[in-house]
């Protein structure tokens, strides 16, 4: 019988609830490893993915805090390799235990994971991805009068820096990652979104951009053909009018029905809106590909149909 094949990407309440301490990030992640290996008892095999942001702010302002000409601060896609690496060891940790617990045996690997993007994606021409801390609007205009980096106000909390946003166009480790999955070993890959490489002809140069974990993910899932791509959030369901007396959430839902959604403006930009992009984009690959968006709570349930916002092809147009 043939074995599922499942790419999980983790939200960022699966690493991270506020406590930025390392020791209270494993235990996220501890928690997180107890949800994931109930998959591994089902008999399904995983890829894991997850997010990076506030471990690689973090990591940020501490070369920027360390910068000396004896002790250069590191670039933005050596610090998203650092922060792969990091949380990969963690999870990696949180998994063993997890599954030493229940008499379970896999290997569990981190893939340091590149992502090919497009030098000539528009992105490049608008940057909008905040990273890094804040500062005033006088050192903000005098770091982008001084260097080649850009900076905008943020939500009236102060002015960060803002790097492009590209989108995926391949994953220059996925036959690894197959090949690992295939051997049977529960694989850690794309965090972050991956480091962003582009192809020259000398090899990969890695750029300033960040890369949106969710397309990333997706794309992992189309590369390695997994059967479904589950995508966790904070809530169990997309929902339009969304926090207002006429909230519904979606259950079982078209491409076409999400696409006008989007275009009537239901889903944030920087929360929901990539979530419900890249899930159309995968169900686009395949009818026969699943993908959902919920929780880590609803995971199992969703993937067996039973929760979750499920986009397909046609859909069965359920709002409950």
């Amino acid at each position: 019988m043939k074995r599922q094949k499942v790419v999980i990407a983790l939200g960022g309440n699966a690493i991270q609830s506020g406590d930025a301490t390392a020791e209270a990030q494993q235990h996220a992640l501890e928690k997180t490893a107890r949800q994931l290996v109930d998959f591994i008892e089902k008999g399904i095999d995983i890829i894991i993915s997850h997010g990076n942001g506030p471990q690689v702010g973090n990591i940020l302002l501490q070369q920027a805090a360390a910068d000396s000409v004896k002790n250069p601060a590191m670039p933005l896609d050596t610090c998203g390799a650092m922060s792969q690496g990091m949380i990969g060891y963690w999870m990696q940790n949180a998994m063993d235990k997890v599954l030493k617990e229940r008499g379970l045996h896999k290997n569990v690997v981190t893939v340091v994971t590149r992502v090919v993007v497009d030098q000539n994606d528009p992105a490049f021409l608008n940057p909008t991805k905040p990273i890094g801390p804040f500062y005033s609007e006088e050192d903000a205009k005098k770091m982008m009068a001084d260097t080649e980096t850009f900076f905008k106000e943020d939500a009236g909390r102060g002015w960060r820096r803002v790097v492009p946003s590209p989108k995926p166009i391949s994953i220059r480790e996925h036959e690894v990652i197959q090949s690992l999955m295939e051997q049977g070993s529960i694989v850690i890959s794309v965090g972050g979104g991956g480091i962003p490489v582009i192809e020259t002809e000398n090899g990969y140069i890695g750029i300033e951009a960040v890369i949106d974990k969710d397309f990333a993910s997706q794309k992992l899932a189309e590369l390695v053909d997994a059967d479904a791509l589950l995508i966790l959030t904070a809530v169990d369901n997309v929902y339009i009018d969304y926090n207002k007396p006429t909230q519904k959430k979606l259950a079982d839902v078209s491409i076409e029905e999400l696409q006008s959604y989007i275009a009537s403006g239901h889903f944030a930009a920087g929360s929901m809106l990539p979530k419900v992009e890249a899930a159309i984009t995968f169900a686009q690959t395949n009818p026969e590909h699943k993908t959902i968006i919920t929780s880590l709570d609803q995971a199992l349930h969703a993937i067996e149909g039973k929760a979750g916002t499920n986009v397909s092809l046609h859909g069965a147009g359920v709002l409950a």
